[in-house]
């Protein structure tokens, strides 16, 4: 397969795929095969396009030049979020990718806007289209290397796990849709005089838009800040809960600087009659850990729970019986009880999905209500949170 011999040829210790150096010579590999297809396309499509009078491939032509820029500037996204961190900017600059993806994106729907115009002026003042074999031989050969592209920067992309490179493939997917919508306007150019050709160009140039809409929609989620996927949430569960002295774990939270640039916290629950020392131990072991298979700096909380206490477990699956009763998406942790004379304090921290129909207020109103009926004397001081991963 030739992207696999690529990878192996053109990048050292290729399997490395946490470590940044690794991740700018994926980048670089991705960018230069870019800037070279794209231009050989380009030159091709430019020639086809003015020898058949085509707006339409003469448009797709130019959408291959500006991918040849978008790749030219991700050249330089990935070697800038390579650098390390410094002064200024002590978690890196891994966040430089997804500003490329953006410069990208901008690029391309300039070059959409740019292409629309060309395409309507095409169907006020139509200009007959010759049909050519060499010129649909050339539009087919330019779609098979377009999906070889979209399969390749598709592969690298997962490889690690980069933004630019699935946005990148994402864009090759669009123009094999524009080009075939060109080559089928100039095979309809032998059938018709109407301008067909305009009308498929303003088709191109949707095409090419809605594929620079959909990269800004994308990264600006990773901007603004997206939870972390459901995969690396259980695999990082998976790791803390491995070890029989961790009861459970909450809190969990990653903040994302850019791919390979991530930090996390979370609370476990440990037996409060442990041996704090060893537990110490063993936490800065799971942190070591889930930086060697993650690349995510960790830092854990301990939380010390009562686990042989009857009243309390009794008294915490009631109260999940209520909250689920409410909703089954909530859950509640760090739970514990403070009795007195005249009453008892419940103390739990409670977690609500955003998805959730109730307001804060209101579902302590209706805690309350259930817990009173069961227990009068029983008063609640819930801590809300909010659930920061996807599960």
């Amino acid at each position: 397969m030739l992207t696999q011999l690529l990878i192996k040829k053109c990048i050292r210790n290729h399997a490395d795929t946490k470590n940044i150096q690794v991740r700018k010579a994926y980048g670089t590999l991705s960018s230069i095969v870019g800037i070279v297809c794209n231009v050989l396309l380009f030159l091709l499509k430019y020639a086809m396009g003015t020898l058949s009078g085509s707006i339409s491939i003469i448009s797709d032509a130019f959408n291959n030049l500006s991918d040849s820029a978008s790749c030219l500037v991700t050249l330089f996204g990935y070697k800038l979020a390579a650098k390390p961190a410094d002064k200024d900017h002590p978690f890196g600059h891994g966040r430089v990718e997804y500003l490329t993806s953006m410069i990208i994106a901008v690029l391309i729907m300039l070059m959409g806007f740019e292409l629309l115009r060309d395409s309507a002026e095409k169907i006020m003042h139509p200009q007959p289209v010759a049909f050519r074999a060499i010129v649909l031989i050339s539009l087919l050969c330019s779609i098979g290397m377009k999906l070889w592209m979209s399969v390749f920067n598709t592969h690298l992309g997962k490889c690690v796990n980069s933004s630019v490179m699935l946005a990148t493939a994402k864009d090759s997917r669009s123009d094999v849709i524009a080009t075939s919508v060109a080559a089928l306007a100039l095979i309809a150019s032998c059938f018709t005089d109407l301008p067909i050709d305009g009308f498929a160009g303003i088709l191109v140039s949707l095409f090419i838009l809605k594929a620079g809409f959909e990269i800004i929609r994308d990264t600006l989620d990773d901007l603004l800040g997206r939870p972390a996927d459901a995969e690396t949430v259980h695999q990082i569960e998976a790791l803390v809960k491995a070890h029989d002295k961790i009861i459970d774990i909450h809190d969990l939270m990653i903040h994302n600087y850019g791919p390979g640039h991530m930090l996390g916290s979370c609370h476990v629950e440990v037996r409060s009659d442990e041996d704090f020392c060893a537990i110490h131990d063993l936490v800065d072991h799971i942190e070591k850990r889930i930086w060697e298979e993650m690349h995510i700096s960790m830092t854990i909380h301990m939380d010390p729970i009562e686990t042989d206490n009857e009243q309390i477990n009794r008294c915490k699956n009631m109260m999940l019986g209520i909250i689920r009763g409410l909703d089954p998406r909530l859950s509640l942790h760090d739970f514990r009880m403070v009795p007195g004379e005249t009453h008892t304090n419940v103390i739990f921290d409670l977690v609500v999905p955003f998805e959730c129909t109730y307001k804060n207020a209101q579902l302590k109103a209706m805690i309350d209500t259930e817990l009173h009926r069961i227990h009068p004397n029983y008063y609640t001081v819930i801590t809300f949170d909010c659930q920061m991963v996807e599960r």
